[in-house]
């Protein structure tokens, strides 16, 4: 199946379902313009595209099962960064806010920065300070971002995050505002779908922190480079990441030992500001 084929099955998937282009656009968190182009072989879709499409039309789970294979086998699994610059960072947060709505257990390992769902809006800022986006943009990107923060408080859904103790430590913004974000780390490790873990700097390892990425249940993960963002669904891949992501948390300080080692380096910036 190529995507002319593909994008085929789901235009008759929704005319048989009755649902208009429009509606069907809508619960998939994409335009009206690309589920045409998806619809009549002028894109091809990711493998996310077609989850939402599918979860959209609610069809039968083998269907869904069959089409998003298809897809991952037609779709180019890497997209840049700057297509996504190009086309709004905020279009690309509502994407993922549309399948983490789907997710009932979140994983995510950042060795890198705070993970989005937990960054503050100062954060989030500073995180984009070179990204070249327009002040408009910029602030579009972070409401995006801040509007995904509210599945955290989805009580039926888990997040698990993973964090190096040299995140917590990088200086991204003034030390005030990184004494507020790690006080909100403290906070949110309190909820009860929330578990956050921090690797400490001198325990031992058994893997690299290569890069960040994301476990969407056990179907789907979304790997974070410097120039790209990779997807893959294929389950081999999929387990490669949850024995890593196991790995790492097995290195691991968790509960009142990390609430403690975060609470000691908010303390550093604090001193920090008073200095400065």
């Amino acid at each position: 199946m190529n995507s002319t084929d593909l994008g085929k099955a789901l235009r008759e998937l929704r005319q048989a379902s009755g649902k208009e282009a429009k509606a069907v656009a809508r619960s998939a968190a994409m335009s009206p313009s690309k589920l045409s182009k998806i619809e009549n072989g002028h894109l091809a879709p990711s493998v996310i595209d077609v989850e939402r499409i599918l979860t959209a039309l609610d069809v039968p789970e083998v269907v869904k099962a069959q089409l998003t294979e298809a897809a991952r086998v037609v779709a180019t699994e890497a997209t840049a960064w700057s297509i996504y610059r190009r086309t709004g960072l905020h279009k690309h947060q509502d994407e993922i806010r549309a399948i983490e709505a789907q997710t009932r257990l979140l994983r995510v390992f950042q060795p890198s920065c705070i993970p989005g769902l937990l960054q503050s809006p100062e954060y989030v800022r500073a995180v984009q300070q070179n990204s070249e986006l327009t002040d408009d943009a910029l602030e579009k990107m972070i409401g995006a971002r801040m509007r995904r923060q509210e599945v955290l408080y989805d009580r039926r859904r888990q997040f698990h995050f993973l964090i190096t103790e040299s995140v917590l430590r990088w200086e991204l913004i003034r030390p005030a505002m990184m004494a507020a974000q790690l006080d909100k780390l403290v906070t949110m490790s309190r909820m009860p779908n929330i578990v956050i873990d921090v690797v400490p700097q001198a325990s031992p390892k058994a893997h690299l922190p290569t890069c960040s990425f994301v476990i969407f249940d056990t179907r789907l993960v979304i790997a974070e480079i410097p120039h790209a963002e990779i997807t893959t669904s294929e389950p081999k891949d999929v387990d490669q990441y949850v024995k890593k992501f196991q790995a790492f948390e097995n290195a691991a300080d968790k509960g009142d030992a990390m609430r403690a080692m975060v609470e000691s380096i908010r303390d550093e910036f604090l001193r920090e500001q008073e200095i400065d």
